[in-house]
């Protein structure tokens, strides 16, 4: 029953026609079709008093403190249960690499790797804000569409939470590795004929008429979780913002989650100016981008085709969201082709950073920026790393030395090999 929450209660508000539904309502669009955002009552305690209290918490034992998601409750979602389903997630690393630095050509860089999360992705995040969710409101089930992050992640943390799960994917379009997880979490699997958009079309209706809770990023609470890796970042640089944050761009929640995360702590005076978000997409899945070049005019969906599985999307859920979130910080869209994602993978790769082909797609971005002199000389930048290695071990092979090289055993070979 739809009701507009007040300004002291958390509650779900449509932006489109302002609509106001109560936080427990399990449908995650209007009636006028729109995604619902979040809505949670600005914090009573001034900026340097939730710094405090972040600090504070840092050194704590409980799980909401331990948790680099809830310990930033109060810009999450403040009413949340004795024991959330957390690992506990989050507290991944802020990077500095002089080599991939130098490759991008930007002297203040760092990496933010969200693929150090439990189950290698970014997901994670905002699984356990969102499985937390699904527990408080007593669902059957919970599902998802999937390139084969959020499968995994929804799969270990339906798990950990002791419901049953359901993943849709593209057949033949999911890294053995990624599907290898869901299996081993104990999801269904469904390989669909079709693609990722399709496989959402579908799940949103199934969960609809199956009564599943879906966990897609079109949940507002996958999204408020999403928000701390901005928040988390903001912490590691002591509350002083980056002038850029670059990340790879898909279905367009995290370009959601950080314009809504920045505008949050400046609002909250935790940050005193608002970085800069540039949204990277791959050339052969760029509708957001196409969009932007064109002045943001009305999405137009494509036919996704690029290495980088995690952003092959061609009708991203969040477009409007995240159009918002670009206007919102002042920010851009541009695009990387496979071989730009390829060679950065490569530089973070042998880097000993390492991540999966879409996270590379942010260090390609960096570059191309910096090229265009878009990002400035002095700049300070944060990419972030959206998965693992791992998940894409394969993605590696087009490296001339990517396989081992055989012997007999003899230390002459293996002198030959150094000194090459």
């Amino acid at each position: 029953m739809p009701a507009p929450p007040t300004s002291s209660v958390v509650g779900l508000v449509c932006p489109a026609c302002g609509v106001g539904y109560r936080e427990s309502a399990t449908n995650p669009r209007c009636r006028c079709g729109s995604l619902l955002d979040l809505e949670v009552p600005p914090p009573s305690l001034t900026g340097a008093e939730l710094r405090s209290r972040f600090e504070a918490r840092l050194t704590g034992r409980d799980i909401a403190d331990v948790s680099g998601v809830w310990r930033y409750r109060e810009l999450v979602v403040p009413q949340i249960p004795d024991s959330p389903i957390s690992y506990p997630e989050g507290n991944t690393p802020l990077i500095a690499s002089d080599a991939i630095a130098r490759w991008t050509g930007t002297d203040r860089l760092a990496l933010k790797h969200e693929g150090q999360n439990p189950t290698g992705s970014f997901k994670d995040r905002g699984m356990t804000v969102g499985m937390t969710q699904a527990v408080r409101l007593g669902a059957r089930g919970v599902t998802c569409a999937s390139t084969g992050n959020t499968a995994a992640s929804l799969a270990a943390y339906a798990a950990h939470a002791g419901l049953p799960a359901l993943v849709l994917v593209p057949a033949g379009r999911v890294t053995p590795e990624k599907l290898a997880q869901s299996a081993a979490y104990g999801a269904q699997t469904v390989a669909l004929r079709g693609d990722f958009d399709r496989c959402l079309e579908l799940v949103e209706q199934a969960a609809d008429r199956f009564g599943l809770y879906l966990l897609n990023s079109v949940n507002p609470y996958r999204i408020a979780g999403q928000q701390t890796i901005i928040f988390e970042l903001l912490h590691q640089r002591r509350w002083d913002p980056p002038d850029w944050i670059v990340f790879p761009a898909g279905n367009l929640g995290n370009t959601t989650a950080f314009g809504r995360a920045l505008v949050a702590s400046h609002r909250a005076g935790l940050i005193s100016r608002i970085p800069r978000l540039a949204a990277v997409q791959a050339e052969g899945a760029a509708p957001f981008a196409h969009s932007y070049a064109a002045g943001f005019t009305p999405l137009e969906p494509v036919v996704a085709d690029t290495v980088a599985s995690a952003i092959r999307i061609g009708n991203p859920a969040s477009f409007d969201r995240a159009v918002r979130a670009i206007r919102a910080t002042n920010g851009l869209v541009t695009t990387v082709t496979d071989r730009e994602i390829l060679e950065a993978k490569a530089v973070v790769d042998r880097a000993g950073v390492g991540c999966e082909a879409a996270s590379a797609a942010a260090v390609a971005g960096v570059r191309r920026l910096r090229r265009e002199s878009v990002i400035g000389d002095g700049d300070s930048v944060v990419a972030v790393l959206t998965g693992h290695l791992l998940k894409e071990p394969l993605a590696a092979a087009t490296a001339r030395d990517s396989r081992a090289v055989e012997i007999d055993g003899r230390l002459d070979e293996i002198e030959a090999i150094l000194d090459r």
